[in-house]
């Protein structure tokens, strides 16, 4: 059972990944290991993120050889937005979320 400040605090990490990347997950990683509710949603934002921005830069790499690939941004850009309110939706029911396709690095 998570207390109602580290359900509001695992919801800010995943609005918060929407605009920042890797960057709330990682300090939310680092400062919040006291709380394991937090701890497990800003590991998995933060697998998202490294996720999203290796499919980003191998995009980048393609798309500089085959030009109509470089539409799967925008496609990585959805799957992020998606998962991070589906992680705020789990967050908010005091339940975990894993991201489909997120490598698992952390």
């Amino acid at each position: 059972m998570a207390s109602e400040s580290g359900k509001t605090t695992a919801i800010i990490v995943w609005v918060l990944t929407i605009f920042f990347s890797f960057i709330p997950g990682l300090i939310f990683y680092l400062v919040k290991k006291d709380d394991a509710f937090v701890l497990g949603h800003a590991k998995e934002a933060l697998n998202w993120s490294i996720t999203a921005i290796i499919a980003y830069v191998v995009i980048s790499i393609v798309a500089s050889f085959i030009g109509f690939v470089a539409y799967l941004g925008t496609v990585v850009w959805l799957c992020t937005l998606a998962f991070c309110v589906l992680g705020a939706i789990s967050a908010s029911k005091e339940q975990s979320y894993e991201t489909p396709f997120g490598l698992r690095l952390i």
